[in-house]
């Protein structure tokens, strides 16, 4: 399935993209007078989830409660994660542009819930205290069930399914001192989305083309095997030193072509006004627009 969360009146509401459009779980399941999740962290938690694939077969029969995608307003494809989790430094290109080892383990540091964000939304950018605006295209891992000290060749049977994101990140904040976080979760400084993608959608997450793009322009162009450690390496990592629970997202890193990654000279950073978009294979478009 392919889940996302709608924005209406300042709360946010289940969709499930299908053949006829979006569904409104919330107006197919009032109608049809069954409980269903209310979101997309209700379903990857498993509240209602085995109805919630039922309303959507019978609504799939006539096309009732659609809604056109252009229509809709996205908010993030996952609204209240418990952690979220980032890895740095992941993707040997990235390295190489910035002039920094391979890393022997995982760089993990944290974004907090203030900085996701929706497809088709606005980031505002943080002007007054910062000014070198970058943009980071990942593969998002949403975790689906609780894992702990979880071997490697068993992590991909936590997850529940993956997304497309950007890791925003003003530089310049981020750099001040050893630790990333300053830089990495201002407000709006991780959109995720449209969709939540299901992962038996997904068989080979280390086989999927990333790419961003800025006011059209191709920045950014990879594939998930340039990983140094893969999604399976990553959450097995971090189930070693957190227990990882129903709803976790886990940002996989950036490959190469950022803004960073250009000699000094040649830094155009991010502005007001510009358009970012970033797709992950099978996962989907995410367009955010600068403020």
């Amino acid at each position: 399935m392919r889940l996302c969360n709608l924005e209406r009146e300042g709360r946010l509401s289940l969709g499930v993209k299908t053949r006829h459009g979006i569904l409104d779980v919330e107006g197919a399941a009032r109608a049809s007078a069954v409980a269903a999740p209310a979101v997309t962290d209700e379903a990857v938690r498993g509240n209602g989830a085995a109805a919630l694939r039922a309303l959507v077969a019978r609504c799939d029969q006539d096309g009732s409660f659609h809604l056109p995608e252009d229509a809709i307003t996205f908010g993030p494809c996952l609204a209240a994660p418990q952690k979220i989790l980032m890895v740095g430094m992941n993707y040997r290109g990235h390295c190489a542009e910035i002039g920094e080892p391979v890393p022997r383990t995982p760089v993990l540091f944290s974004k907090f819930n203030n900085a996701l964000a929706g497809h088709r939304g606005t980031v505002p950018l943080p002007v007054t205290v910062a000014s070198q605006f970058d943009y980071e295209a990942e593969l998002v891992v949403v975790v689906g069930r609780r894992a702990r000290d979880v071997p490697e060749a068993e992590a991909l049977a936590h997850v529940f399914g993956y997304c497309t994101g950007n890791d925003v990140s003003a530089r310049d904040l981020q750099l001040r001192t050893s630790q990333f976080l300053l830089g990495k979760t201002c407000d709006g400084f991780a959109p995720i989305g449209p969709w939540l993608v299901s992962a038996d959608e997904v068989p080979d997450p280390q086989n999927l083309s990333v790419t961003c793009r800025v006011n059209g322009e191709l920045r950014q162009s990879a594939r998930t095997s340039d990983m140094v450690f893969s999604c399976a390496a990553l959450l097995s990592y971090a189930s070693r030193h957190m227990t990882l629970e129903p709803g976790d997202i886990l940002f996989t890193g950036t490959p190469g072509g950022v803004i960073q990654g250009r000699p000094e000279g040649q830094r155009t950073w991010l502005k007001p006004g510009d358009v970012v978009t970033t797709e992950v294979e099978t996962l989907g478009l995410l367009e955010v627009t600068l403020r």
